[in-house]
């Protein structure tokens, strides 16, 4: 049964295996105590702790994290570099030890969810560092905006050219497109008189041979002509 000790020290090491970005694992057998020392000082300067742990220990705390795989390569005197911030200059770090000090061996790691054998881990030192990246990517980015910001321009200047040569050409085809101003015709000369209404002439009543001159008095025959 393990001693409250281990499972305390177990529970350490799964804290420190969830709050590192990266794993490095590496064999130090020969290495001094003194070698040892500055080796931690050189990989902390890289952004690292390495630590001396026991292969039982490491594999308990590795069973209950995302890195369990990596337990499997644990195999004789092993040290961990808890990678806090950029592995690649993690694994920069170890390998220049590494032509330091000979007896230590990078042997593999955990990187972003993926377990690295032992070349794949050596192959991640000779990958570009976050900040060159990021610098690179930097400059790629402005360089690519300025690019664009000139295309922008040149082709508002070009549009613009082309809209002041339209609207100079614009006149010039209205008026060879309008058909000339026809002169109004000579017509008949109309009186301006007003028109009036229509006067129906009165019929002339042909005149009676015979007929008495004045109309027959209403008081009928005179005196006269009653003796």
């Amino acid at each position: 049964m393990p001693s409250i000790k281990k499972i305390e020290r177990v529970a350490e090491l799964k804290e420190q295996i969830e709050g590192s970005t990266a794993l490095l694992l590496t064999e130090y057998r020969g290495l001094t105590v003194s070698e040892i020392t500055e080796l931690r000082k050189s990989l902390r300067e890289g952004g690292a702790s390495f630590s001396v742990i026991k292969n039982t220990l490491m594999r308990r705390a590795l069973e209950q994290t995302d890195a369990a795989e990596l337990g499997s390569l644990f195999d004789g005197p092993s040290a961990v570099a808890f990678v806090q911030e950029d592995p690649v200059a993690a694994a920069k770090s170890v390998t220049t030890a590494a032509k330091r000090f000979p007896a230590l061996v990078l042997k593999g790691g955990f990187v972003e969810g993926r377990l690295l054998d032992a070349e794949e881990a050596r192959s991640l030192a000779d990958l570009e560092s976050r900040e060159v990246m990021l610098s690179k990517l930097a400059g790629l980015m402005k360089g690519e905006m300025s690019r664009a910001a000139a295309m922008f321009q040149a082709t508002q200047a070009r549009f613009l050219s082309l809209l002041e040569a339209f609207k100079a050409k614009l006149p010039e085809e209205v008026a060879a497109e309008a058909p000339p101003t026809a002169e109004p015709e000579a017509g008949p000369e109309v009186d301006a008189a007003p028109a009036t209404e229509t006067q129906t002439p009165e019929a002339e009543v042909p005149e009676l041979e015979g007929a008495p001159e004045e109309e027959p008095s209403e008081e009928g025959p005179s005196e006269e002509g009653k003796e």
